[in-house]
């Protein structure tokens, strides 16, 4: 009987796999050790310090600390790069992110995870508490995210309860500033609110970032705008004792206004004469009060359409960005300086006359000649109605409800003034309950630009009517963002998209559990539109309208 020896040939016996096993091992850059003293110091003090390329504490625009060369194994880096594309990634989006995310990595056992995985919860862990002077919990949020083209995070601070430092392990190929998914760090102003872009890290492979969260680390990863490349990270949180947190800040808004006089003729010179037929408006109303929305199509007459277009591309319009960041971004008009074109549009969807046209279409209390349900249980009798003369209360006459009757606390009877809540915002007086009102803008929008969903919106607290009509959006496409969106209170699923439509009024009735917001416009607006090398964007008139 025979037997071979064991070669140290890692090729061809047990001491290669061992060997193999060692050049994997997950070991930390030492230079933490090295320089904990100092890197403590900056952290504490807020001060900025760097160690040639390896390490980097940064106190602008809050304070922050980039590791090169994290981990010493290239070999193990490859296995772990190789390990985690193997994973089931589950697409993920709303108002802000779209990207691709795995499941929680604390869950995995594949070798090269759970080394990264031990290394990040023990050892990391430990030269993290003592440089940033908190007792860092053993549970740690961790997780593994792919960003591709168009791909995005949009502002926000990461504050949650407990969570107490962000960090960011990348695995990249060769990237740059011009590949976007940079990460973005925004400085805040007095009411830690985002105000512009202060600095972009730009990836690179085997580099870690973290910062501390907390009321200004403000931060987003931009679009990714390489067709080739994905931005492979593995990210979490690292948990400690919660911080004291500043109260939200709720910002000013301009006052809404009732409708200024006017008379119908402003109909006729604007509006397509179809929707100023009793029969048509009777349809409308109809499919409103079933849906809660509808899109009337070719609004406008075509000449003044055109007309609205053409002076939408005045270079000598005064645009305003609309801000903040982890709210909103989109360019508005400023009213003074606007061509008379527009500024009589501006005026059209707040006259008088548009109110009671709305009350038809609706069926909601918009003018004092709208007719109403007035089915009070108790003190009135059903049905009763008022009969009237003229074509505009023949026209109203047709309002048997709204949306606003769905439930029995929420219906309008005539004399209790159920619904809308009345809110008095911050910036205006406080709304007479009898009295319809309406806030407007003239909005531009192109690539980069969008809305988010946030807690401190307090018109989300009340039954409201929104109109949107969009311009030069021709062949725009769903897929380049733009689209407004509602969804239900604390949920993801979309109730409602509208994509921009030239020359279409949308009118949407919102309760107090329905949210809104635009999708971010991504870099396929300008790169797939046809025919041109650079799309502009499009311009929307937004108005809310409440009873």
């Amino acid at each position: 009987m025979s037997s071979k020896r064991l070669r140290s040939d890692p090729e061809s016996g047990i001491d290669g796999k061992r060997s193999l096993k060692q050049q994997e091992l997950a070991e930390l850059n030492p230079l933490l050790l090295e320089a904990k003293e100092r890197v403590s110091e900056a952290w504490s003090r807020g001060l900025e310090y760097s160690h040639e390329k390896d390490l980097l504490v940064g106190n602008q625009p809050f304070t922050h600390c980039l590791i090169s060369n994290f981990i010493q194994s290239q070999t193990f880096l490859k296995g772990l790069q190789n390990e985690l594309l193997q994973l089931n990634f589950h697409e993920k989006s709303n108002d802000l992110y779209k990207f691709k995310q795995s499941d929680d990595l604390r869950k995995e056992k594949g070798y090269h995870i759970s080394t990264l995985r031990k290394v990040l919860f023990e050892d990391f862990r430990t030269w993290l508490s003592d440089i940033a002077g908190v007792k860092l919990e053993s549970t740690v949020d961790l997780s593994c995210a792919k960003y591709e083209y168009t791909d995005v995070l949009l502002c926000h601070d990461d504050e949650l309860e407990g969570r107490r430092i962000a960090f960011i392990l990348y695995l990249v190929p060769e990237w740059g500033a011009g590949d976007g998914g940079t990460l973005d760090l925004y400085v805040t102003d007095e009411h830690y609110q985002p105000q512009q872009i202060a600095k972009s890290l730009t990836p690179s492979w085997n580099t870690l970032v973290f910062f501390e969260v907390s009321p200004v680390s403000y931060h987003q990863v931009s679009e990714v705008l390489s067709e080739g490349k994905c931005r492979l990270s593995v990210s979490g949180w690292f948990h400690g004792p919660s911080l004291e947190r500043p109260p939200r800040y709720i910002e000013s808004f301009p006052p809404r206004l009732p409708y200024f006089a006017s008379d119908e003729e402003i109909l006729y010179d604007w509006i397509n004469p179809i929707y100023l037929d009793v029969s048509t408006q009777v349809h409308v109303q109809d499919e409103f009060e079933e849906k809660s929305e509808i899109l009337l199509k070719n609004f406008f007459k075509k000449e003044k359409f055109e007309l609205v277009c053409e002076a939408l591309r005045n270079p000598e319009i005064k645009w305003k960005r609309r801000g903040p960041a982890n709210k909103r971004c989109y360019d508005q008009a400023e009213k003074d300086g606007l061509p008379d074109i527009l500024a009589k549009c501006m005026e059209l969807f707040h006259s008088e006359a548009m109110f009671l046209l709305l009350s038809n279409f609706t069926g909601l209390k918009l003018h004092f000649l709208a007719s109403s349900d007035s089915n009070d249980d108790e003190d009135e009798q059903e049905d009763e109605e008022e009969e009237s003369d003229g074509h505009e209360q023949a026209c109203s006459s047709t309002a048997k409800g709204s949306k606003a009757d769905s439930t029995e606390d929420d219906r309008r009877r005539k004399g209790d003034k159920v619904g809308p809540k009345e809110v008095e915002m911050p910036g205006e007086s406080p709304k007479d309950p009898s009295v319809p009102v309406c806030r407007g803008e003239l909005r531009h929008w192109r690539n980069g630009f969008y809305t988010l969903i946030h807690d401190t919106n307090v018109e989300n607290s009340e039954f409201a009517l929104d109109l949107l009509l969009c311009c030069g959006c021709e062949d725009w496409n769903d897929e380049f963002g733009g689209i407004t969106s509602y969804i239900a209170k604390e949920e993801d699923e979309e109730l409602l998209t509208l994509c921009p439509e030239d020359n279409s009024l949308a009118l949407i009735y919102r309760d107090k559990e329905t949210l809104k917001f635009v999708k971010h416009i991504n870099q396929r607006s300008i790169s797939l539109c046809k025919n041109t090398q650079e799309r502009k964007g499009f311009w929307d008139f937004s108005f809310v309208y409440n009873e």
